[in-house]
This record gives structure tokens, sequence and C-alpha cells, in this order.
């Protein structure tokens, strides 16, 4: 049973790894989006007002400067709280939000008890009685995680089951999917919970776990721990097919839709990618559009049609 624990979890983290991995290089190959240019833009200077570099005289002459670090703070506080459901639609916010934080913890949890896992092989000693600092924190950290993941998700898995069945203004836009979603992940939640209560309750089984996994040997590990191991393995096998690519799709679409405002400017890359994409074929026909021919084609062809006289 051990080994094939093992085996399991080798797989479900290589898995989910490659597959985000994929999904992103998927998103930057994209073609080249169409621009917004909706300000404010969290990474201009003046974006406080709203302005941007084309205020400035002759920009196109002067070297730009963009605060990345400034919009991927502003991001990750706004993933952090969903600002925009608590003031849209408060009563749901507050059946998704321990749901989110669950769901960021209990991700949160299975790093750091490998990375507490890595620090016993180094010597460090992960207890309360540690007589190391950092090993004494180290166990806090996990055991707060671990179990504010696993009471949170639950509560968020259950608030969102009976929210969106019974609001009129959710249950309309929620498929199927959607409930099982919240029923797979309420289980993996309670498991991690029955597991720490019943069984592991300060995670050292866990960390003996991941330990026995980074020296590649055999673990042996009681059923209630190996149960949440297994439903863990399987919620990160199954993650790359939900909604959840949105943690990482939503920066991506911030710094590479939403704020990006790079001029287009002659020999510059975002001309070669215009360029580029004027060459491809267009693969569908309308009454304005005959397929088999290049985009450069077809936007010269366009006719736009004469605007008609008002009488009266």
């Amino acid at each position: 049973m051990g080994i094939l624990l093992a085996v399991i979890t080798y797989f479900a983290y290589t898995f989910i790894i490659v597959m985000y991995t994929v999904k992103i290089v998927k998103f930057l190959k994209c073609p080249l989006h169409v621009r917004w240019d909706l300000y404010p833009v969290r990474t201009e200077e003046n974006y406080r007002y709203g302005g941007s570099y084309f205020e400035n005289r002759e920009w196109w002459t002067k070297t730009r400067t963009k605060a990345s670090f400034r919009g991927f703070i502003h991001l990750l506080k706004d993933n952090f709280y969903l600002g925009a459901y608590f003031l849209r639609n408060r009563s749901y916010w507050l059946a998704l939000y321990p749901w989110h934080l669950g769901f960021i913890l209990i991700i949160s949890f299975h790093i750091f008890c490998f990375l507490g896992a890595a620090a016993t092989l180094l010597g460090i000693d992960i207890s309360r009685t540690s007589t190391s600092p950092g090993g004494i924190l180290a166990y806090y950290v996990i055991l707060v995680t671990g179990v504010a993941s696993f009471i949170l998700g639950a509560i968020g898995s259950v608030g969102l089951l009976i929210k969106r069945s019974t609001s009129d203004e959710l249950k309309f836009y929620a498929s199927p999917l959607n409930f099982f979603n919240y029923v797979f992940f309420l289980i993996v939640f309670v498991s991690g919970l029955f597991s720490w209560y019943f069984s592991d309750s300060t995670f050292s089984e866990y960390r003996e776990f991941w330990r026995d996994l980074i020296t590649v040997r055999a673990p042996h590990i009681h059923w209630p721990t190996a149960v949440h191991i297994l439903l863990f393995s399987l919620f990160l096998i199954y993650l790359p097919y939900t909604r959840s690519m949105h943690y990482i799709s939503r920066f991506l679409a911030a710094f590479f839709i939403r704020w990006d405002d790079e001029p287009n400017l002659a020999g510059s890359a975002i001309e070669g990618k215009i360029r580029k994409q004027l060459e491809g074929t267009v693969s569908w026909s309308a009454s304005h559009i005959q397929t088999g021919k290049t985009w450069a084609q077809v936007a010269q062809e366009v006719q736009h049609p004469e605007p008609k006289e008002i009488k009266g």
C-alpha cells in the first residue's frame, strides 16, 4: 500500500506541474490580443489618476518604466480577499471566501509539509519542543495551516453547495460539475480533518511520509493519513481540468492583456507579431469575408456600406 501511495503521489505532483506548464505556454503562444487601452493601468507611473506615458512629450523617444511589482502586489491582494465579490454579493462572498482560503491553505500546507520533511533531513527537529526556533516556527505554521485549511475548506464547500442550490441568482448558472466539485473538495477537506483529529494530531506522520518520498523509501502510515494523501493526489490530478487555472491566468491576463499598453512602433516585436498574424489564412467565410485569403488581403478588401440618406 505504501509503495502504491508513493507512486500515485509522485505522479500527481509531476502531472499537475506539467499540465499547468503546458497551459501557461499555450496561453503565451496565443495570437496577439485586441488592445484594451483602459486606464488606470496599475503598472503605470501615474496610475492613481488614470494617467499614462502618452501624456509625456515625445514619449516614443523615451525609455518606459513599468512598476510590475506594484501590479503583482495589487493582484495578490485582490486574489487573497476577493474584494469584487465582497462589494457585489456579500452573502455569496461569505461562502466563497472560506472555500477560497481553504483551497489556498491546503496547497500551502502540503508544500510546508514537504519543506518540513526536507528540513528534518538537514537535522532540524520540527516540533514544539525543538531546540531550533525555526523548527518550532515550522511546527506551528504546518499545524495552523493544515487545520485552518480543512475547517475553512469544509465550511466553504458546504456554504457554496447551499448557496448555489438555493439562490435564484446563482442556481441558474450552476452546472452539475459545480456541485460535483464542491462535494469532491468537501471530501478532501474532511478527510484531512479526520486524519488530523483521529490519527496524526501534529502532522508528524505526514512529514515522515514526505521524508520517505524524498529519500525514495517505502512509506508506512496509518490508513486515515493514507486516505487523505490518496484523495489529495486525485485532487491534484483533477485540478488542471477545473477552473482553478484562473489562479494563474488572472495574473497572465492582467499583465499581458488588461495592462498591456505597449506601443506598436516601427520595427518593434509587436509589429512583427502583427505582420505574422496578417499572413495567416482565413478559415471561415461570410458575406464580407472569403475563405482562403490572408487576413491582410481581407483587411484591404473590406468594403464599408455607403451611409443612407435620412429623409425628413
